[in-house]
């Protein structure tokens, strides 16, 4: 990733508006920044969310609250905990994630 022509700013997610994204079951709630080709999220999943595809973006992911259990195609799961993160490259590993608790993440890709 190479960042460029992003000047110094600050983000206020609380100010971002929140787009609903309903899963395979429950809802992602996506707060959505770009700076020059580079996606940033405030993502919540709620209780029972479960993703409705599996996705090859590639993403650079830290779990703020809750927990988030993401499978990859080849059936390995990680379970994600508030302070830990995961990095995948595009098109580097199919994966989907789902939550029973929720879950609030951070999310670059």
């Amino acid at each position: 990733m190479h960042m460029s022509d992003i000047p110094f700013g600050t983000t206020d997610w609380k100010q971002v508006e929140s787009i609903e994204h309903p899963g395979e079951t429950g809802i992602a709630y996506w707060r959505t920044r770009d700076f020059g080709g580079i996606r940033v999220r405030l993502v919540e999943y709620t209780p029972g969310y479960a993703a409705d595809h599996w996705c090859s973006k590639g993403h650079i992911l830290f779990c703020l609250e809750g927990e988030l259990v993401t499978e990859l195609a080849d059936g390995r799961r990680f379970v994600l905990t508030p302070g830990v993160s995961y990095q995948v490259a595009d098109q580097a590993e199919a994966h989907r994630s789902s939550t029973s608790k929720g879950a609030k993440l951070f999310i670059v890709d």
